[in-house]
């Protein structure tokens, strides 16, 4: 392209954006979702934590939790890149059954998840596993290891949840931001994977 001033042609060179991909961060009450958008996360993650307050009392189970302070009352939000040509847009849900109403909604467009398991609470989770497979959208399994332990091999984990053999289980910390973008591309290669077996 000319400068108008009679300088030299200099050329613009066009960069297509990145694909954006919506994925589902889900599990039960307090299995580390919203650390996991936090960790990750490029940006300042959007949180909507509120304080655990006497309202709760009897309703959200703390067994196990119980130096648990504030929980997500409606969807946490974070971005990764994961290259030049692709950006994931991150959406925690809500764990309390109260709040199951809005993963419907949260839901629409999402090409993907991950559901985070505590071992020590899995049955927490067992909702969030029936509602992609219900909805036939694609899965990985996030074995968050409170206190940076795994007491358990993802095949035990596997077994124990009935999961079929496509769908990964893999250990992580939910702290830890490569061991949280290690289960996005693990989820991102079996989204690429469905996509070629379908086509």
């Amino acid at each position: 392209m000319r400068d108008g001033l009679g300088g030299s042609d200099t050329t613009v060179e066009s960069v297509a954006p990145p694909d954006t991909v919506k994925i589902l961060i889900a599990g039960g009450f307090g299995v580390g979702k919203t650390t996991l958008v936090g960790s990750v996360s490029e940006i300042a993650p959007l949180r909507t934590e509120e304080p655990l307050t006497a309202a709760g009392v009897g309703i959200d189970d703390l067994n196990g939790i119980e130096e648990k302070r504030a929980t997500t009352v409606a969807l946490d939000f974070g971005r990764i890149t994961i290259s030049q040509e692709l950006v994931l847009y991150l959406f925690g849900t809500p764990g309390q059954q109260r709040f199951w109403f809005m993963w419907n909604d949260l839901a629409i467009g999402a090409l993907g998840a991950v559901v985070l398991i505590d071992v020590r609470r899995p049955e927490s989770s067992f909702a969030a596993i029936d509602f992609f497979e219900r909805r036939q959208i694609p899965f990985v399994i996030g074995v968050n290891g409170f206190h940076g332990e795994h007491p358990y091999p993802a095949d035990e984990i596997r077994d124990a949840l009935a999961l079929p053999e496509h769908v990964r289980v893999l250990l992580c910390d939910a702290r830890e931001r490569e061991s949280c973008r290690d289960v996005l591309i693990a989820l991102i290669d079996q989204l690429i994977a469905d996509a070629r077996q379908a086509g």
